[in-house]
C-alpha cells in the first residue's frame, strides 16, 4: 500500500468516526470530500481569526430567505453555536450548523487562510576578507524556518551554478561553504544548535545515520522550479565523523539529458573530429582521466548520449549513477558493499551490449576485463586517475605490466579540465616580460596551423572584471582538453619494444604526432581571451 492509499483510508476512519460523533451531539455530519475543493467561500461573514479560535467556518451566506449556513467541529463551543442561533433568529434569520471531520476543517482553513509565502534575501557569494556578507548570510539562515533551511540552502546553491555544499563542524559555529566555478567560497557561518537541524535532515533524506563513526554515502533528489520551469537535481551526499560532529559535502548534478552534449562542451572542430572518428568503431578502449571535479562524467554521458541511437545497446557500470539516461541500461555497482566492477563487467558481457561504460578502473583484474572486452567487439569507455594522457600509459602499464593486447585495444585517451571561463567585462592589455618569456617558452613546438592566428611577437592578453552580475569577473568554467590518440609511435612504448618507458618519453612521442598539452591549450585558451593565464596556472 503507497502512501496515498494510507491517507485515504485514514480520512475514511476519520469520517466515519465524525458521523457517529455527529449523532451523538444531535447535529447533522457533513462528508465536505466531494466539494472541499470546488465550493465558493464566503467572506467577511466572520473573521479569520474567529474560525481560527472557535473552529467554525461559514458554509451559505443568506439565500431566498437568509438561511445561513456554517460548519463546525467536535472542537467548536457549543456556547458559541448557542448564541449564534440566537442572534440570527432574532434577526428573522434562519442558521443551520453541520459537522464536519477535522481534516475537512484544515482544508477549509488552508482556502480561507493559506500560508504567506516567505521570500528570503538570495544568497551573495562574499569576497576575499568581505566578513560583512558572510555575516548577512547568515543573518538571512538563521530566519529562515527549521524545515526550509535545508531546501533554501539546496535551492540557492543551484541558483549560484554551485558543485557542491560544505557543511562544516568547527569549535564555536557551523561553517557553509559553496564551491562555485571550481572555488570554495564561504557562505554563511551559523550557531552550532542548528547542527542537529542539518544531520536530522540529511540522515532522513539521504539515508545516512547521525551516530555513525565511519564515512558514508548517501544520494538524494529535488525538483528544482524556476522562472516557470523546473529540473531535477541529483545530489550526492558524502559525511564523514571529525572532531566537532560530522561533515558533509553535497555534490550537486543538475540532471538535464539536453545537456549531455558534445556540441555544448566547447571542443574545436579538431577535437570533436577526433571523438567522432574513434566513437564511431565498432570495438576499442577509450580512457577520460583527471582528477575529482575536472567534468569527467559529464563528457563520458555526453558521449554516450552521442552513441545512444536504436540500433545499440548500452550498458553502464557506476558508483552510484550519476545521471539517469532514458534508453541507456544503468548498473549501480556498491563497491563499499564488496561490488566489483570487473565482476560486474564480467557479468554485462554476457548480456551482448555494442557499448559499455565502466565508471572507474581502479584495479588490475578491471583493466584487464576492460581490455579483454575492447579486443572482442565492444566499444568500452571508462575514467582512470591520472594526471595527463601520458602519465595514464605509464600508470596503466604499472598496473597491468607491458601488454600487447592493451596496444592493440586502446584508441584514445583524453585528459581534461575546467577553467574559469573571463566575463564579457574582461580587460585587454599586453602581457609582461616574464608572460611573454613563459608562453613563447609552452608554445614553442607547436605548429603554426595549431595556433589559429596567435602573434608572439605582440601577445595580448585579459584580466577579469568584477561587476555586481559576476563578482569575480568570471562566468561558467570552460574545458581544456588533452587528446592522445594511439599511434604506432605510442603502440611501441606499451608492446614494450621502447626500453625506457616513462611520462616524458610518452608524452614526447605524442607531441611529435601532433598533440597539444593540457598546459598549451591553456595558453592558447588564454591567447583568445577565454580565460587568464593564472586561472591556467591554478588548475593546470
Amino acid at each position: 500500500m503507497d502512501e496515498k492509499d494510507i491517507q485515504l483510508r485514514r480520512r475514511e476512519n476519520e469520517e466515519k468516526a465524525t458521523a457517529d460523533r455527529a449523532r451523538i451531539l444531535g447535529l447533522p455530519y457533513l462528508d465536505t470530500r466531494e466539494f472541499e475543493n470546488e465550493v465558493l467561500l464566503v467572506p467577511d461573514l466572520i473573521s479569520v481569526e474567529q474560525m481560527h479560535q472557535d473552529f467554525v467556518i461559514p458554509l451559505q451566506k443568506g439565500g431566498g430567505e437568509e438561511h445561513f449556513q456554517f460548519m463546525v467541529t467536535s472542537q467548536t463551543p457549543r456556547s458559541l453555536m448557542d448564541k449564534m442561533t440566537q442572534d440570527y433568529t432574532n434577526e428573522g434569520e434562519k442558521v443551520d450548523f453541520f459537522l464536519i471531520s477535522g481534516s475537512a476543517y484544515k482544508v477549509f482553513m488552508l482556502r480561507y487562510d493559506p500560508p504567506k509565502e516567505v521570500h528570503y534575501d538570495d544568497i551573495k557569494i562574499a569576497g576575499e576578507g568581505d566578513s560583512e556578507t558572510i555575516a548577512s548570510v547568515s543573518q538571512t539562515l538563521a530566519t529562515v524556518s527549521t524545515e526550509k533551511v535545508f531546501d533554501f540552502l539546496i535551492d540557492q546553491a543551484d541558483k549560484l551554478g554551485a558543485s557542491d555544499i560544505h557543511i562544516e563542524n568547527m569549535r564555536d559555529k557551523i561553517r557553509i561553504r559553496m564551491r562555485v566555478d571550481g572555488i570554495l567560497h564561504p557562505v554563511a557561518d551559523i550557531d552550532r544548535d542548528r547542527y542537529r537541524i542539518f544531520m536530522g535532515e540529511l540522515s532522513s533524506r539521504a539515508n545516512v545515520s547521525m551516530a555513525s563513526n565511519d564515512p558514508q554515502s548517501g544520494h538524494m533528489q529535488k525538483d528544482i522550479e524556476r522562472d516557470g520551469a523546473s529540473h531535477l537535481l541529483n545530489i550526492r551526499v558524502e559525511t564523514i565523523p571529525t572532531l566537532y560532529g560530522q561533515d558533509a559535502v553535497l555534490r550537486l548534478f543538475n540532471f538535464d539529458e539536453s545537456l549531455l552534449n558534445l556540441d555544448l562542451l566547447g571542443l574545436s572542430d579538431e577535437e570533436r573530429a577526433e571523438i567522432n572518428e574513434v566513437i564511431s568503431h565498432p570495438r576499442g578502449l577509450v580512457l577520460m582521466v583527471g582528477p575529482t571535479g575536472s567534468g569527467k562524467s559529464t563528457t563520458l554521458y555526453s558521449m554516450l548520449n552521442a552513441l545512444n541511437t536504436t540500433d545499440r545497446k548500452i550498458i553502464t557500470l557506476e558508483d552510484p549513477i550519476e545521471y539517469g539516461i532514458t534508453g541507456i541500461s544503468q548498473i549501480p555497482i556498491n563497491t563499499n558493499a564488496g561490488g566489483s566492477f570487473a565482476e560486474g563487467l564480467r557479468s554485462v558481457l554476457r548480456l551482448d551490449p555494442d557499448v559499455v561504460m565502466v565508471g572507474e578502473i581502479r584495479d588490475a583484474d578491471t583493466a584487464k576485463t576492460a581490455i579483454q572486452a575492447s579486443i572482442t567487439g565492444h566499444l568500452v569507455l571508462s575514467s582512470f586517475h591520472a594526471n595527463s594522457t601520458a602519465a595514464a600509459f605509464s600508470r596503466m602499464i604499472d598496473l597491468i605490466g607491458v601488454n600487447p593486447i592493451f596496444a592493440s585495444s586502446i584508441r584514445l585517451i583524453m585528459a581534461q579540465r575546467l577553467v574559469r571561463k573571463l566575463a564579457p567585462s574582461k580587460k585587454e592589455r599586453s602581457a609582461t616580460e616574464a608572460e611573454a618569456k613563459y608562453i613563447r617558452e609552452a608554445l614553442a613546438d607547436v605548429s603554426p596551423e595549431k595556433m589559429a592566428g596567435v602573434d608572439l611577437e605582440d601577445i595580448r592578453l585579459f584580466d577579469p572584471v568584477a561587476t555586481e552580475k559576476d563578482p569575480f569577473g568570471y562566468a561558467g568554467r570552460t574545458v581544456i582538453m588533452e587528446q592522445l590518440i594511439v599511434s604506432e609511435d605510442i603502440q611501441k612504448f606499451i608492446r614494450g619494444d621502447v626500453a625506457d618507458i616513462n611520462t616524458n618519453e610518452i608524452e614526447k612521442a605524442a607531441k611529435h604526432d601532433g598533440m597539444l598539452t593540457l598546459e598549451q591549450k591553456g595558453v592558447l585558451a588564454a591567447l583568445r581571451g577565454e580565460t587568464t593565464l593564472e586561472e591556467v596556472s591554478r588548475v593546470i
